[in-house]
């Protein structure tokens, strides 16, 4: 079972339910991701038997390579496999998708659920555990599914397309005992730290450009240092901006590790899909999307300021 590069609530939550569904079945299972996932993730039932390619990647390659079948989850191309990108594309053991984003290759799977018009992947698979072996369904299978489908739509503020993602929702709050305990234990965790980087980010790095519609929040390998970043810290950041009524599309830019993240949020039908995908190697769905270059900071925010114009028409229509 492997999730993308960064994972989030979508690919901890959904591959752990996956794989305790499948171990009820009598199936040896094991998690994968090629790098650490955020704390507030660390509680979930089974986060702690994840394997992390960054910090055991001999044993990673030991479980690749011995594997029948691999399952990957909530991404769809091997340049979101981060360091295991290789590896993925040498390996011939058979590879089944389950995945909610566009423009999939299904050339490079024995076999595909891919639906971009569900919320998250989390959904994907609670609908099949739902239809296949609903009896399998406990509390721990339901809560790192609440978890996937709460975090990817934003606690169901976005990327919801149908009536369906609230009734398997139903099902799921049914076999737990609070809600609202789950909601707390992802959104109400921060650290002081984290929360002071959040209130800097927003005071100090926001760029308002009134002429596109857009917000700009870059935060440099120094001043995440300076707030002691952890992993996950920067999660939601890129929303904040979208609640300004001027605001259609918003852009968190980090730098780390040799790289520059960039997070693209937008209000209504402006894709950033398509600004994430022809110009940072990356993409997404029509309101979220991320992408990243290799280069300094300030290259990569010249980028961004030049691809403006291409869009203005299309950022502040009505």
């Amino acid at each position: 079972m492997l999730a993308h590069v960064n994972p989030d609530g979508d690919a901890i939550g959904s591959s752990v339910a996956l794989s305790q569904f499948l171990q009820k079945l009598g199936h040896q299972v094991e998690v994968m991701v090629p790098n650490d996932f955020p704390g507030f993730l660390a509680w979930l039932p089974g986060a702690s038997s994840i394997h992390i390619y960054d910090k055991e990647a001999d044993l990673c390659d030991r479980i690749l390579e011995s594997s029948d079948t691999l399952f990957i989850l909530d991404f769809n191309q091997f340049s979101r496999a981060g360091n295991i990108k290789k590896k993925l594309e040498q390996l011939q053991t058979p590879k089944i998708l389950i995945d909610h984003h566009r423009d999939t290759d299904l050339s490079l799977f024995v076999g595909a659920l891919s639906e971009t018009e569900v919320s998250s992947t989390a959904e994907l698979v609670a609908e099949t555990i739902l239809h296949y072996g609903g009896q399998y369904l406990d509390e721990s299978i339901a809560t790192n599914l609440l978890v996937g489908i709460v975090t990817d739509t934003g606690s169901f503020a976005h990327s919801i397309f149908r009536a369906d993602t609230f009734s398997i929702c139903a099902k799921l709050i049914e076999k737990v005992p609070s809600y609202t305990k789950i909601h707390q234990m992802v959104y109400d965790t921060f650290s002081e730290n984290r929360l002071r980087l959040l209130g800097y980010a927003i005071n100090n790095k926001m760029e308002i450009l009134d002429e596109y519609s857009t917000a700009i929040i870059s935060l440099d390998k120094e001043e995440l240092a300076r707030f002691d970043y952890q992993v996950g810290d920067t999660e939601g950041v890129v929303n904040y901006p979208l609640s300004m009524n001027k605001t259609r599309m918003s852009v968190l830019v980090t730098e780390r590790q040799g790289m520059v993240r960039f997070s693209f949020r937008s209000k209504g039908d402006f894709s950033v899909h398509e600004v994430a995908q022809k110009y940072f190697n990356g993409g997404g769905h029509t309101n979220a999307a991320g992408g990243t270059l290799y280069c300094s900071m300030e290259a990569a925010l010249d980028l961004l300021h030049r691809v403006l114009p291409e869009f203005k028409e299309l950022l502040n229509k009505e």
